[in-house]
């Protein structure tokens, strides 16, 4: 199970208002998210579930700002692909929690 964090930008847009973008991009999420997990952040989105589900909606979701009209789109993807044990959120932020 992988742990990616998106961060979806839209350029030369006219304006330095980012959230009907990111509120397209969430609308989408949303129906398209099937059985992954999603967590909306300040600065990003983190989606929990299959590496190639996961994959194949942020190529829908780098789409979304072009139909908004956006020119250019800068897409930064972090993926955290643990194989020797399941990963998810909850636990990698509960395991720092722990200690501190």
């Amino acid at each position: 199970m992988a742990v990616v964090e998106i961060s979806i930008v839209p350029l030369g847009t006219g304006s330095t208002s980012l959230s009907p973008y990111v509120a397209a991009c969430e609308k989408v999420l949303r129906e398209n998210s099937g059985n992954l997990k999603y967590e909306l952040t300040a600065m990003g989105t983190i989606l929990e579930g299959d590496l190639d589900q996961i994959i194949t909606l942020v190529r829908r979701l780098h789409e979304v700002p072009f139909d908004q009209g956006a020119q250019r789109v800068s897409t930064n993807i972090k993926i955290d692909d643990r194989r020797d044990r399941t990963g998810t959120i909850e636990q990698k932020v509960k395991s720092v929690e722990e200690k501190l």
